[in-house]
């Protein structure tokens, strides 16, 4: 059974950073690709970023690029998500998410196993 377990959520003040962590588990991740995703309050839930565990290729949403940074620590079977420069706006519930394929995606429809969310909330 796969588990996707988040971490490192809290408050930060803007320009500040923050590490998530995404422990996975249940199965070998090498076919997979990971995202991670936000939620605003009555907002939909946002494309963030994702890697292919296997080759390392990565995708950004335009509103991240160059703050945020996904990597994976293949032994520990875990997927991190540095952000730095945070704003306000950042302020959201954090998901991460997995997905059986080699091409990545910005669209939650086609990520199959969902994290229980980390809250990351920004202050002015």
């Amino acid at each position: 059974q796969v588990q996707l377990v988040e971490s490192g959520g809290g408050l930060a003040q803007a320009g500040g950073s923050l590490t998530l962590s995404c422990a996975a588990s249940g199965r070998a991740f090498s076919s997979y690709v990971m995202g991670w995703f936000r939620q605003a309050p009555g907002k939909e839930r946002d494309f963030v970023t994702a890697i292919n565990w296997s080759g390392g290729s990565t995708y950004y949403a335009d509103s991240v690029k160059g703050r945020f940074t996904i990597s994976i620590n293949d032994a520990k079977n875990t997927v991190y998500l540095q952000m730095n420069s945070l704003k306000p706006e950042d302020t959201a519930v954090y998901y991460c998410a997995a997905r059986w394929g080699p091409q990545v995606s910005s669209l939650p429809v086609e990520y199959n196993y969902w994290g229980q969310g980390t809250q990351v909330t920004v202050s002015s």
